[in-house]
């Protein structure tokens, strides 16, 4: 029993996120769109994001004490959309629906592979932008065209 469950908890931290090589933080996006509800969107983003801003990265953790990108993308979900998301990177990347890279809009859940077995995941916000639990910064805004992302970048998807 104590195999499995040694294989159980390792395969949870592989399927967890993780970050590194960070671009410089990026402010997050302006509330300047042409629809009403875009811009109800945009500030509601704003609103969590700066009631999480600089909170730090903490592999598992779910706190403004420390939280990991999983369980900040949910609570942004929670918080902004009252839409509820599973717990782990893995879990959110299996549902909604995957959306073309030109087709993202703000809301929609952005994933990274980092490495094999290690993913990423932050909420879009438009003009190539995305917030998200990094492991060096906390809570920021990253750029997706940053090379470090750019060349991780596997899939959006989307769930409202």
């Amino acid at each position: 029993m104590k195999p499995l469950l040694l294989i159980s908890v390792v395969s949870v931290l592989f399927t967890g996120c993780a970050t590194q090589h960070d671009s410089p933080a990026v402010s997050p996006l302006p509330s300047s769109t042409d629809n009403v509800s875009d811009q109800a969107l945009t500030h509601t983003l704003n609103q969590v994001f700066n009631q999480w801003q600089g909170t730090p990265y903490r592999w598992g953790g779910t706190s403004r004490q420390g939280i990991d990108c999983s369980a900040y993308t949910q609570r942004v979900y929670q918080e902004a959309l009252a839409t509820p998301l599973p717990r782990t990177t893995h879990g959110q990347a299996k549902t909604g629906y995957a959306i073309d890279y030109q087709s993202a809009r703000q809301g929609d859940l952005v994933f990274f592979h980092i490495r094999p077995g290690l993913r990423h995941v932050g909420v879009y916000l438009g003009e190539q932008r995305f917030m998200h639990a990094s492991a060096s910064k906390g809570v920021t805004v990253s750029r997706i065209d940053n090379p470090y992302w750019q060349a991780r970048f596997w899939q959006f998807r989307r769930y409202f």
